[in-house]
């Protein structure tokens, strides 16, 4: 008994010394055979936006289909049950959740304004058009119904135009001629007459560098944001504070990027977006293999890199989002990107992204297709919204810089906490059978030498008694040990909505500070620290 109580002293005194020492060269054995995650809290490396998780809602119509299988429904924008409860609570819990309105169809999309003098009609199958669907209508009833939708839920409400209006085609096979803006800016003035919110307004889809089904050039595209700018300045004469101006929602080509930044700099265009599926196609059988694998993940840190360099040396303000994300294209694969195993790649993503002043990062989808956060047909949430509501609820605005000195199979990202003092730590561990007894230590600060040494502990900033070291930690496994559940466990309970359609409480597990974190095989840990020493949290 009296050496156990020594031990634990021991323990005690040790992991206050290592955990605000300063070292910048730690011990990986940590006194107790452990790893260690080093944290540097003396600075941020980036900051987020508060809202920096989002999501998508698409307009496909049921019979999109990929690969002989159709996974859209009733989930889309025209056809979504606004009056689900799952749906409305699953929206409400992040209060609020930015919703990025788009894909590939709002090129093909027109407003019932009564300028365009064309029918309202609904999207049609027909394989020789664009993208497999006939031109499209929004009726501006079922526009009224959405944003009842938005303002019940709190959602921050992006929406994509339709950039394809008024192109021509070109000898080089991109779309030229300048953006027939008319049926947009009909929308934009209907929308505000009726006093609807929207955070932002972005040009186009997929139709940066070789687009995807048709493609304009930067300096073109420039000009049409230009357009838009002005369209949103005269809109909202009246009005204190504006919406956005985002573009292009495309996927990422650095000489057209530059070029387009270039000519809307410095502060004409507010956000540029890109788009992520870095899996390949959802028909791809090697997707969990992708996800579970290090050096495939880091792959995507070169396009967050080239676009914060761009920026930076643009003389721009313009700050970037992802403004979709589904991972694996052409709506993903069942039990794979709508599964546990997806957290990974999921939370990754937004670990990675944030470390390279990411903004906001849109998922591609809320609900729809394989990879919504929501089940496409009774809507309870998926591993991942868990995923994305922890984030949102745990981790801060300030990203730190974190780096794991034992295997790869560990993730590690830190922000400052939110909302709360302290660090908020991710750790991802894409092993199968490997448990990583982690600790945390902070590499830089200084350690604070007391002058009364009854009270060492006490006067070390931000360690305060030993009581004050218990840590916060979110276990998230797959139910029965299988990556492809579409079930979570949060400190080996089941998470599901309940009979209301209500959000279960995310609750943690009280664990004692000098304890290292435990990371069981294939699972994901967010550990809040409230007394760990982070000047770049003050």
């Amino acid at each position: 008994m009296a050496a156990g109580l020594l031990l634990k002293a021991v323990g005690f005194c040790f992991w206050a010394v290592f955990w605000l020492g300063g070292a910048a060269t730690v011990s990986t054995n940590a006194g107790a055979g452990g790893e260690a995650v080093v944290v540097d809290a003396r600075s941020a490396i980036a900051v987020t936006d508060e809202e920096f998780v989002c999501a998508t809602l698409d307009w496909w119509p049921p019979d999109k289909c990929d690969y002989g299988t159709c996974s859209w429904g009733l989930a889309t924008l025209l056809n979504l049950d606004l009056s689900n409860k799952i749906l409305l609570n699953a929206v409400k819990a992040f209060s609020p959740l930015k919703l990025r309105l788009g894909g590939s169809l709002q090129d093909v999309l027109i407003y019932d304004t009564g300028d365009s003098r064309q029918p309202c009609t609904p999207f049609m199958k027909n394989s020789s058009a664009m993208f497999g669907f006939t031109q499209g209508c929004l009726p501006l009833h079922r526009w009224d119904e959405l944003n009842a939708f938005f303002q019940k839920s709190g959602a921050k409400i992006i929406f994509g135009l339709n950039a394809l209006n008024g192109r021509v085609p070109m000898p080089d096979g991109s779309l030229g001629g300048p953006w027939n803006y008319t049926n947009a800016a009909s929308f934009i003035r209907y929308t505000v007459s009726k006093g609807y919110d929207i955070h932002g307004w972005e040009l186009g889809n997929e139709l940066s560098g070789s687009g995807v089904g048709a493609r304009v050039d930067a300096d073109q595209y420039a000009a049409d944001v230009l357009a838009l700018k002005q369209i949103i300045d005269n809109s909202y004469q009246e009005h204190s504070s504006k919406p956005l101006v985002i573009a292009p929602g495309g996927f990422f080509d650095a000489a057209w990027f530059t070029d387009l930044i270039s000519r809307t700099k410095p502060n004409q265009m507010d956000v540029i977006t890109h788009h992520i599926y870095n899996l390949g196609p959802g028909v791809d059988t090697h997707l969990i293999e992708k996800i579970l694998d290090p050096s495939y993940l880091d792959g995507e840190a070169g396009t967050f890199n080239s676009l914060q360099g761009i920026l930076k040396s643009a003389g721009t303000s313009a700050v970037a989002w992802v403004g979709e994300a589904g991972g694996a294209y052409n709506s993903g694969h069942h039990l794979v990107t709508d599964a546990f195993v997806f957290s990974f790649w999921y939370l990754d993503q937004l670990g990675m992204s944030s470390k390279y002043d990411t903004k906001t990062y849109c998922r591609q989808t809320l609900v729809g297709g394989n990879y919504g956060l929501l089940n496409t047909t009774t809507f309870e949430p998926n591993p991942d919204y868990y995923s994305a509501l922890l984030w949102h609820r745990l981790m801060g605005t300030k990203v730190l810089s974190a780096t794991f000195n034992g295997t790869n199979k560990i993730r590690a990202y830190a922000h400052c906490a939110r909302d709360s003092k302290g660090i908020t730590l991710l750790l991802i561990n894409l092993s199968s059978n490997n448990t990583n007894h982690v600790y945390v230590t902070s590499e830089g600060a200084q350690p604070y030498k007391a002058k009364k040494e009854g009270r060492r502990f006490g006067h070390i900033p931000g360690l305060g008694k030993a009581a004050q070291l218990i840590r916060e930690e979110y276990h998230l496994t797959p139910k029965g040990g299988n990556l492809q559940s579409q079930h979570v466990l949060l400190n080996g309970n089941v998470l599901a909505p309940d009979a209301n359609g209500d959000i279960p409480k995310l609750e943690p597990v009280q664990v004692e500070g000098t304890q290292p974190i435990t990371v069981a095989p294939y699972s994901i840990v967010f550990a809040h620290i409230p007394s760990f020493y982070a000047p770049a949290c003050s």
